[in-house]
Formats: C-alpha cells, structure tokens, sequence
C-alpha cells in the first residue's frame, strides 16, 4: 500500500491525544503515514504531529476558511489530495465522523467505520450491534477512507521528528458558514482521554446530586466525569458527558459506574476500560456482569464514605 493520509485533529493550537492512537492503526496499513493538519494558525498543532512517532511527513493547510474545520471545506482538501494515497484515516469523533463520510461520498467509495483492528491493508474488524459482535469486513475499493476507534489503539510516543510540509488549500467552498461553538470549560481531564472516569446514571436522581456526589470524589482522583444516557436525557448532564452507543466511547484504566443499571447501549462506550467498578444497590443490575469489582449499596452513602477515605490517603 501506498502512503496513508492521516487526519488531525486539533483546536489550532493543540492536537487531539486521539490523533497519536489513530496513528498506531494507521502503521498497520502498511507505507508512509503523512499527517494533514487543516486549520487557521496551526502551525503549533503541526509540531505536536511531526513529533509522533511514524509520522513521516506533515502536511500543514493553513487558511482562514479552515479555521473552523467545517466539513465541506476540509472535505474538499482532502478531496483534492487523495490521487496521492491509497488510504484516509481519521479518529471516530465527532469530526472525523462529520467530515470522512464527505470525502467517501466524493471518491464513490464506501467508508469503513469504527474500526478496532487491522487484520490486513483490506481488512478491518469493527463492533456491532452495540458492541456484542465483532464483524470482519474486506474492502475492494480503491481508496480506503476509515475511521479508527482510538480506544482500541495503543498511543504512539512523541520523540519523532517528521518534515512539515506547508500546501495550498483550495478556495473556500463557501456551502456552510460557522456561528457559535458551546463550549464548557472544565479543570477536569477531557473524557475521551481520562485515565479515570467517575459515571452516574438515573440512580443519582438529579444534576445537584451530581454535583454533590459524583463531581467531589472525581476532583479528588483527578477523574473526568461522564454520565448514562438516562441521566443525560433526564436532564442531569449535559450531552458532551454521555458514554455510550450514542454517545462518547472510553476505555480509561479505572472507570466507575455510580447508579448505572447497565443498558447495553451504555456497555457498549466503556466495557473496554481496563478495570470496570459498579456501585448499584440492585444486585441484578447488569452492570455486575462485566464490572471486575462490584458493590451492592445505596451510592448515597458509599460515595460520602470514599470521598472521606480518598481525603484521609491525601488525594
């Protein structure tokens, strides 16, 4: 296989830990990976890519009209270099998912989505079904436009040096303009990044609870905070807090599971974190089946009872 096109993903001034997951897949298509960073002064985001290891080259688009990442605008630069590559790569965010449909739509091919695994150049494992089936799919296209579930992927160190090259990008295509982004600032580790999450379901039984219960004992591990899709459509949390089917997937190496029952669709965003603790009063709750620690209570006095410990080992 030829080169491989990596998609960055950034805020223009820094790059996505998903991007350095991403690349471990990308190594497994086999050829050069070259990264393309798209945005408006960018060229912080570029170095923070140059430096991951297998990174042979950095491709840096650097215009007003990518500043945003629209879709249609970095669709229609990647667009324009896929003759040189056999393959496009981007993590399963909100992105990559908004902008490489783009891109597979234009090149007529199909996209292989959420992969978690490389069997072969042509061949991808990906999950189904919410995750209960892992089913191998085999692309003849021509071009590969893939996304990459970057929970399954090991992070590639940074102690590279890789060129940046600066390119042209295409004139603005002008389909769709940018307004507002909501965007909440939290002294929390981003979710999808987190080493620990600390989650709540509609056992909580309000946002002040969250507040009181969950929000103390995740600042004092230095955890992110995530929610079920019941309690986020109850209205506790807000939607960038979801874990889940339909929400954000994580695999961190502690998650804790406070008042959730265990819906499938809900296992399906973190069964793969690496130590699995569920705090649930109802004994059958199927959060037990996959939790490697489990606690049978009222989370209304477990979790005092942590915060108190977790305060007197000075954390």
């Amino acid at each position: 296989m030829t080169a491989v096109l990596l998609l960055a993903e950034h805020d223009n001034a820094t790059l996505s830990p998903a991007v350095a997951k991403t690349v471990s897949a990308a190594k497994s298509l086999g050829g050069d990976i070259h990264v393309l960073v798209a945005g408006a002064g960018a060229r912080p985001v570029a170095e923070a890519a140059a430096r991951l290891d297998g990174v042979a080259k950095v491709l840096l688009a650097d215009a007003p009209h990518l500043g945003h990442q629209l879709a249609e605008e970095v669709a229609a630069l990647i667009l324009g270099l896929m003759p040189g590559y056999a393959a496009v790569v981007a993590p399963a965010t909100a992105s990559g998912k908004n902008i490489l449909p783009r891109v597979a739509a234009m090149l007529d091919v199909m996209q292989v989505s959420e992969i978690i695994k490389v069997v072969a150049p042509d061949t991808f494992e990906r999950p189904i079904y919410a995750g209960n089936a892992i089913q191998t799919v085999q692309s003849t296209d021509p071009k590969k436009v893939i996304t990459v579930r970057a929970t399954a992927f090991p992070a590639v160190a940074s102690t590279g040096s890789a060129p940046i090259e600066t390119i042209n990008a295409p004139p603005a295509v002008d389909l769709s303009t940018f307004e507002k982004a909501e965007v909440q600032k939290s002294d929390r580790p981003e979710l999808t990044a987190a080493k620990i999450v600390i989650s709540g379901g509609r056992g909580l039984q309000s946002g002040e609870n969250f507040k009181t219960y969950i929000e103390p004992v995740a600042d004092l591990l230095g955890a992110a905070v995530g929610a079920s899709r019941a309690a986020v459509d109850a209205g506790y949390m807000p939607n960038d807090h979801q874990v889940g089917q339909t929400g954000k997937v994580v695999a961190p190496e502690l998650y804790i599971a406070v008042g959730i029952s265990g819906a499938i669709q809900h296992l399906a965003g973190m069964k793969d974190s690496k130590v699995i603790v569920a705090i649930n009063k109802d004994s059958e709750a199927p959060i037990f089946q996959v939790a490697d620690f489990g606690l049978v209570a009222d989370l209304f006095q477990v979790l005092p009872e942590l915060k108190g410990e977790l305060e007197k080992v000075g954390k």
